[in-house]
């Protein structure tokens, strides 16, 4: 099954209501089971990620699969591991070959009796439940921030508390603070400095909660934008005091010619020609999850780049850099990059295009949603795989109708 996309006639002036966060989603739902309670939660992610936690939490079972949801795998290795009996946590093909080594061996320093059940370090993994005690544990910060906030949210009902050090480099530190507030918006009196986490013993607390929208969505809108000058687009419920680091997109996109108003009901973008920068660079530590779009809007744009933070795309949904330079070259674009993920970069080295091209997005909703928008520059564009989008933005497509592009079904 394919999509071929259309681009809109004419500048975009619309409302979008893109899904809420599910990252926040997610944390809220293991703080919510953490705290055995079942306080509402409200405007929750309708993502598959999403679905599939809250489904395995309200599921008696000793199997529980996430298919390819990786913050499920991550989040429950860790909530697993403190609640009694005995289960396998499994997931798709491609989660079995995603890395949970280092979450597991900080997992086992608080006592967690965790087996590797096919290949070392990954998925399934046998959990035995039960008898874990706090302290000190110490895991590597440079590969996935889940990982630390996974052992974040279970710390508060540790006895003792819980003590992180964090070894190296610390990548997307703005979720490290999010699940931080969130977990101290539950009663938690956690502390972060950089390079310590410290979360003392005690009872989390929900009360009713509003999911705020998520800026992840957002980010195709404001690439939508980038493309078609002239498009006003407004995106209610999202905040200038935002929780998510994805909120850089707000200052990402400015020299691209979109700019962002905070009002009451959320924000709006309106874009303009203007002159684009001759080189863009810029950190996504903070952020990997922008990289996809800020990659295809820039090369769209004919904007040379070169972004760093770039490691943990490695081991996302799929290896996204990979993916990434393998598409962009369909479509005319050479990318280069470091073997271990340190940067990727376009000098502005073209090739001859594919005619007709069709992107493969890899089991990647994020592949899908970067690209589809290049239809702006290419006139159409095809998309593999479309309802991979239903990991994040189930109403994907139908939102890119109601901005006027064409979505035909092959």
């Amino acid at each position: 099954m394919k999509n071929v996309i259309s681009a809109p006639l004419y500048a975009v002036k619309c409302t979008i209501c893109i899904p809420s966060s599910k990252s926040i989603s997610n944390r809220m739902l293991i703080i919510r089971a953490l705290a055995r309670s079942v306080a509402p939660l409200q405007n929750l992610s309708e993502s598959d990620d999403t679905a599939v936690l809250s489904k395995v939490l309200d599921t008696e079972g000793s199997v529980k699969d996430v298919g390819h949801a990786g913050t499920a795998m991550r989040f429950l290795a860790a909530y697993l591991s403190t609640q009694q009996g005995e289960v396998t946590l499994t997931g798709s093909q491609r989660m079995k070959q995603r890395p949970v080594g280092p979450l597991v061996d900080a997992l086992k320093q608080v006592g967690a009796r965790i087996d590797f059940l096919e290949n070392e370090g990954c998925p399934p993994l046998r959990i035995r439940g039960g008898g874990l005690t706090g302290g000190s544990i110490e895991i590597e910060a440079g590969i996935s921030s889940q990982f630390i906030s996974a052992l974040m949210m279970i710390g508060h009902v540790l006895e003792g508390g819980l003590t992180i050090e964090l070894k190296g480099d610390v990548v997307s530190a703005s979720y490290i603070e999010m699940t931080l507030s969130l977990m101290n918006s539950c009663g938690a009196g956690a502390r972060f400095d950089g390079k310590r986490i410290t979360v003392p013993q005690g009872v989390y607390t929900v009360d009713d909660f509003t999911v705020e929208s998520d800026w992840s969505g957002a980010s195709y809108w404001y690439q939508v934008a980038a493309l078609l000058p002239g498009s006003e687009i407004t995106l209610p419920n999202l905040s200038r005091e935002s929780l998510q680091g994805d909120s850089a997109l707000v200052q990402i996109f400015e020299p691209l010619g979109v700019t962002t108003t905070f009002n009451e009901e959320g924000i709006l973008l309106h874009s303009q020609k203007m002159e684009l920068p001759v080189n863009f660079e810029y950190d996504f530590t903070g952020c990997p999850d922008l990289v996809q779009t800020c990659a295809v809007t820039l090369c769209a744009l004919g904007v040379p780049f070169r972004f760093t933070g770039t490691t943990t795309l490695r081991v996302k949904e799929t290896d996204r850099i990979l993916a990434l330079q393998t598409e962009l070259e369909r479509v005319g674009f050479v990318l280069t990059d470091d073997l271990r993920g340190e940067w990727m970069a376009w000098d502005g080295t073209l090739c001859e295009p594919l005619p007709d091209p069709a992107i493969c997005t890899y089991h990647d909703h994020r592949m899908a949603m970067a690209f589809a928008p290049l239809a702006i520059s290419l006139g159409k564009i095809t998309i593999e795989d479309p309802g991979v989008v239903s990991k994040s933005y189930p109403g994907y497509w139908n939102d890119l109708k109601k901005a006027g592009f064409g979505i035909a079904l092959i």
